[in-house]
C-alpha cells in the first residue's frame, strides 16, 4: 500500500479531449463513511497509477487514471480542504480515497444505491426528455439532478396510501381500439407482438396488446377458480409435516436490524455480482402520475409476495422451477395485473397460493406477508437486494428474461431514488390490511369444516371396529383361561370321585388297591392330562389306538370345555358300577384320557 499525490484538476476540460483518443472504463467502486470522511475505493486493475486526477466540488466527484473514469453524484456535499488521502494497493489494483465531508458528522444515505450515483450517460442531468410542465415549467438541461430527485419525492409525500377506490367503468371504443399499456408505471406497449412464440411461455393473458385490464383481471379469476384443487388443498391442510419445517426456515432479511443503517455501516451488503450488475443498470429517470405510481407500490408488494414464497418453499435455495414459481404467483408479472388497493393484492397473492405451487397452504401465504412486510421495513436496501436475486433468476432462464425488460430492471434503478420513509408507510399499511379466508371466494371454510366432519366420522368408525376386534379376539382368549383353571379343579374332582369310586369297588370284593382302576364307556371319555409312558407300554394294542386318536383330538382342540368336565365328571361317578375309573397324573403334562378295561387289567396282573 502506497500513499499517491492527490492532483486535482478539472476533469471535465480533460475529458472533451480524451474521449476522442481511447475508450474510458468505469471501474468497479465501493462507498462507505465514518463521522468525518466518505471513504471511495476504486478498483482500477492492469494500470501504471503513479499519480490520478481527482476532481470534488459539492455533491460531484470524478476519478480519472487511464483507462478509468468515474463521475458520481452523492447525496452530501464534501470539500477539498487538505486533509484527503488516497492509497493504491498494487497488488490488488485498488484505489482507497477519504474525502473530507463539508459537514462533519453529517450521514450519508443510500451510499450502495450505484445506480442512482452514477451519472447518467451522455447527459449531465437526470431530468427526463418529457417534462411536465404543469408542475412549474421545464428547467434547462444544466439543472441540477439532486432538485429534481427532491421534487420528485415531495410530490410523493402527499401520496394517499387509502385512496378512495372507484367502480369500474366500460372503456370507450376509441380506447379499446388503442393499444393497452402493461409494464413498469404501465409505459410499455407493443412488446408482445413481437414476440409471439415466448408469449405463453411469459405471460398468461392470450392477447395482451388488446385485453383491457378489466378483460385480464376476469381472466385471471377464472383460471384461478379452474386451477383451484380441493383435495389437494386438503391433503396440505392435514399432511401439514413438510409445510410446517418450511415455516420454521429463516431467510436471510429476518437476521436484519428494520434500520438501512447501523453505526456508519448498511446492514445489507451486496455480493460483487450485485454491484456489478448495478453498475451496468442504465441511470435513468421516471416521469410517473400519481396514478401510475400508486399501481407501482402495489405492484412492487405483489412481486415481493411471490418472491417471499419462493425462497421460502425452497429455504433460500434456487432451483430451476424458481423462475415459474416467482412468475406464477405475481398478477402482475404473469396476468400484466393492475391493482388498485393492497387488499386486492393480497386477495391475489392468497388466491395464486393456493392454486399453484407445489405447498397450497394458507399458513404459506401468510408468511410471505410477513415475510414482504420484514424487507419493506428493513428499506430500500433491502427491497433492492430482493429485486437483485429476481433479476439474477430471470436473467438465467430463458425466455422469462423478457420480465426483467418489462419491470425488474425499472423497478431496481426506480428504487434507489425513493425515500426510506416511503417503505416504512408501506410496510405500516401492509401490516394494517388483514387477509382472511372467506375472501378469497374458493369456500375454503365450508371445505375445511366438511372435510373435518368426515375425518371425525372415519376416526369414530375405526373405534369401533378396533373395540369390536378386540371384544372378539379377547373372548376365546378369556374363555381358555377360564377353561384351564376348571380343567384343573375337575381334575381335582376327578381324584375324588376315583377314590369314592376305588373305596366302594373295595367293600364289594371286586378289585384290589394295587390293580388298575376299570373306566367309564370309551365314548363318554374327554381329554385330559396324559399318562406316563409306562401306563401306555402296558396297555394293549386296542388301548394304544384309543390312546393315539385321543391324542390327535388333544392337539385340534386344545382347550377343555367347562360342559364336557362336567358330563366326565358325572359318568365317572357311574361308572362306579362297572369297576372302572380314571387314571389322571400331573395336569403339568399333555391332556389324555387314560382308559384301561377290568379284562385289560387282570391281563395285564399278574
Amino acid at each position: 500500500m502506497h500513499e499517491l499525490p492527490v492532483k486535482h484538476v478539472g476533469i471535465t476540460v480533460r475529458w472533451s479531449s480524451l474521449r476522442s483518443t481511447f475508450t474510458m472504463i468505469t471501474p468497479a467502486f465501493d462507498l462507505s463513511q465514518d463521522p468525518e470522511f466518505l471513504i471511495i475505493s476504486i478498483r482500477v486493475p492492469y494500470t501504471r497509477t503513479s499519480e490520478f486526477d481527482l476532481y470534488i466540488e459539492g455533491t460531484d466527484f470524478k476519478f480519472f487514471a487511464k483507462p478509468y473514469f468515474l463521475r458520481l453524484s452523492l447525496p452530501g456535499r464534501i470539500v477539498e480542504d487538505g486533509r484527503e488521502k488516497a492509497k493504491f494497493d498494487i497488488d490488488a489494483g485498488l484505489v482507497t480515497l477519504r474525502v473530507p465531508k463539508e459537514t462533519a458528522g453529517e450521514h450519508f444515505e443510500g451510499l450502495q444505491m450505484m445506480t442512482s450515483l452514477l451519472a447518467p450517460k451522455g447527459a449531465r442531468s437526470a431530468k427526463p426528455l418529457i417534462e411536465d410542465l404543469s408542475t412549474g415549467g421545464a428547467e434547462g438541461a444544466s439543472g441540477n439532478q439532486e432538485e429534481e430527485g427532491e421534487e420528485e419525492e415531495d410530490d410523493e409525500e402527499d401520496f394517499d396510501w387509502q385512496i378512495e377506490q372507484e367502480v369500474y367503468k366500460d372503456s370507450s371504443e376509441e380506447e379499446l381500439g388503442a393499444l393497452q399499456k402493461y409494464g413498469f408505471g404501465n409505459q410499455r406497449c407493443g412488446v408482445f407482438a413481437r414476440l409471439q412464440e415466448e408469449l405463453s411461455d411469459v405471460i398468461d393473458v392470450k392477447n395482451p396488446e388488446g385485453a383491457t385490464a378489466d378483460e385480464r383481471r376476469r381472466g385471471r379469476l377464472d383460471a384461478e377458480a379452474s386451477a383451484f384443487s380441493p383435495d389437494h388443498y386438503l391433503a396440505d391442510l392435514f399432511e401439514d409435516a413438510e409445510i410446517k419445517e418450511l415455516l420454521k426456515f429463516r431467510p436471510w432479511w429476518e437476521k436484519l436490524s428494520p434500520s438501512t443503517e447501523q453505526e456508519g455501516q448498511a446492514a445489507v451488503s451486496f455480493t460483487d455480482d450485485e454491484k456489478e450488475q448495478l453498475r451496468k443498470f442504465t441511470n435513468r429517470s421516471y416521469l410517473l402520475d400519481k396514478e401510475s405510481r400508486h399501481q407501482a407500490w402495489l405492484s412492487l408488494v405483489d412481486i415481493l409476495l411471490a418472491y417471499c414464497y419462493e425462497a421460502r418453499s425452497t429455504e433460500g435455495e434456487h432451483n430451476v422451477e424458481s423462475p415459474w414459481t416467482i412468475r406464477k404467483l405475481s398478477g402482475t408479472l404473469c396476468w400484466l395485473e393492475t391493482y388498485s388497493s393492497l387488499h386486492d393484492v393480497l386477495l391475489s397473492f392468497g388466491r395464486r397460493v393456493l392454486c399453484y405451487p407445489l405447498y397450497r397452504h394458507y399458513a404459506m401465504a401468510s408468511s410471505a406477508v410477513r415475510d414482504a412486510i420484514k424487507i419493506l421495513q428493513t428499506g430500500r436496501a433491502c427491497v433492492l437486494r430482493c429485486l437483485l436475486d429476481i433479476h439474477r433468476v430471470f436473467r438465467e432462464n430463458d425466455p422469462a428474461y423478457i420480465l426483467n425488460d418489462l419491470y425488474i430492471t425499472d423497478y431496481c434503478v426506480w428504487i434507489q431514488r425513493v425515500k426510506s420513509k416511503k417503505m416504512s408507510a408501506l410496510a405500516e399499511t401492509l401490516q394494517k390490511t388483514s387477509l382472511r379466508k372467506k375472501d378469497l371466494g374458493l369456500e375454503l371454510d365450508e371445505l375445511e369444516e366438511a372435510a373435518t366432519m368426515v375425518a371425525e366420522e372415519d376416526d369414530n368408525d375405526e373405534e369401533e371396529e378396533e373395540e369390536d376386534w378386540v371384544a372378539s379376539d379377547c373372548a376365546p382368549i378369556s374363555h381358555s383361561d377360564c377353561s384351564s383353571s376348571d380343567s384343573s379343579d375337575e381334575s381335582e374332582e376327578s381324584e375324588a370321585e376315583g377314590q369314592s369310586c376305588t373305596e366302594s369297588n373295595d367293600g364289594g370284593g371286586g378289585a384290589s388297591k394295587d390293580n388298575p382302576l376299570q373306566p367309564q364307556p370309551i365314548a363318554a371319555a374327554s381329554p385330559v392330562p396324559q399318562a406316563p409312558t409306562s401306563t401306555l407300554l402296558s396297555a394293549s394294542q386296542g388301548s394304544s389306538l384309543l390312546i393315539q386318536e385321543l391324542g390327535e383330538r388333544v392337539e385340534e382342540e386344545l382347550r377343555i370345555s367347562q360342559d364336557s368336565s362336567r358330563l366326565q365328571a358325572e359318568r365317572t361317578s357311574e361308572s362306579g358300577s362297572i369297576g372302572g375309573t380314571l387314571l389322571e397324573p400331573s395336569p403339568r403334562r399333555n391332556s389324555l384320557l387314560i382308559v384301561v378295561t377290568r379284562e385289560e387289567s387282570d391281563a395285564v396282573d399278574p
